[in-house]
C-alpha cells in the first residue's frame, strides 16, 4: 500500500533522474567533441613548432614585442577558426569554392612562406636593423596574415573545421549547441598553448649560439616548405581523382 504522497515522490524522483541523464549526455557531448577538436588541431597547430617559424619571421625583437604578437594572433585564431567552423561551409559554396581547391592555394601560400624563410639572408645591415626598431607597426599589421593564416592556422585547419562542424549539425538542436559548444571550448585550450609558445619564443634559443639557432630556423623553413608542397600534392591529389572519376 502505497502512502498518499508516494506518487508525487516517484514522479519528482523521475523528473530528477532524467534532468541528471540530460546533463550527463550533454557534458559527454561537449567532452567528445573537446576531445575531437583539440587532438586534431594540436598537431595542425603545433604550438611549439609554430612558435619556431614565428621566431624566424619577427627576428630579433623584445619580449615585450613577443608577448603582445602572442596575445593577438592567439585571439585571432580562436575567432578565425570558430568562423570557419560556423559559416566556412557556406562561404565555400557561395563562391563555389571546394575544399581541394582550398588545400592547393593554402599549400602554395605556405609553400612561398617556407622558400622564403629558407632564402633569408643572415646579415642585417644597419637600414634593416633600423626597420626593425620602427617595426612595431608593421608586425601589428601582420598579426592576421601570415601569423594567424596561414602560419598558425593554415589550410589544413581549415579542412579539420569544416568536417568537425558538418559532424557537430547532424542531431537535434540542443545537442548540436553543446557539440559546437565543445570545439569552441577546443579552440580556447588551443589558442592559450599558442599564447604561451609564442610569448616565450625568443627564451627558446637564448641558450642557444646564434650558429645553432641559426640551422634550427633553416630546418624549421625546410619543414614549413614541405608542409606547404605536401598540402598543395593532397589538393592536387583529391581534384585529379574527381577528374578520373568523370
Amino acid at each position: 500500500m502505497l502512502y498518499p504522497g508516494a506518487a508525487g515522490c516517484r514522479h519528482a524522483f523521475g523528473r530528477a533522474n532524467a534532468m541528471l541523464t540530460s546533463r550527463m549526455h550533454t557534458a559527454a557531448v561537449v567532452a567528445k567533441f573537446f576531445g575531437f577538436a583539440f587532438s586534431a588541431l594540436l598537431p595542425l597547430i603545433n604550438p611549439f613548432g609554430s612558435a619556431l617559424v614565428l621566431l624566424g619571421l619577427v627576428g630579433n625583437e623584445p619580449v615585450p614585442v613577443y608577448r603582445e604578437l602572442a596575445r593577438k594572433i592567439a585571439v585571432n585564431t580562436v575567432f578565425f577558426l570558430l568562423l570557419v567552423e560556423l559559416v566556412g561551409t557556406a562561404l565555400l559554396a557561395f563562391f563555389g569554392i571546394s575544399l581541394p581547391v582550398v588545400q592547393v592555394s593554402g599549400g602554395l601560400v605556405l609553400a612561398s612562406m617556407g622558400w622564403g624563410l629558407l632564402n633569408k639572408p643572415d646579415a642585417r645591415d644597419a637600414s634593416k636593423t633600423e626597420a626593425a626598431q620602427s617595426g612595431s607597426g608593421s608586425l601589428a599589421q601582420q598579426t592576421f596574415y601570415p601569423l594567424t593564416f596561414p602560419v598558425t592556422a593554415g589550410p589544413g585547419c581549415i579542412v579539420v573545421m569544416l568536417t568537425l562542424s558538418a559532424h557537430a549539425s547532424t542531431r537535434n538542436v540542443f545537442t548540436d549547441a553543446f557539440a559546437h559548444l565543445g570545439i569552441f571550448l577546443a579552440l580556447v585550450a588551443l589558442s592559450i598553448l599558442v599564447f604561451v609558445c609564442y610569448a616565450n619564443a625568443p627564451r627558446i634559443t637564448r641558450r642557444i649560439s646564434p650558429q645553432t639557432a641559426h640551422g634550427i630556423l633553416r630546418v624549421i623553413a625546410f619543414v614549413l616548405l614541405s608542409i606547404g608542397v605536401q598540402i598543395t600534392w593532397n589538393g592536387m591529389e583529391s581534384l585529379l581523382k574527381s577528374l578520373l572519376k568523370t
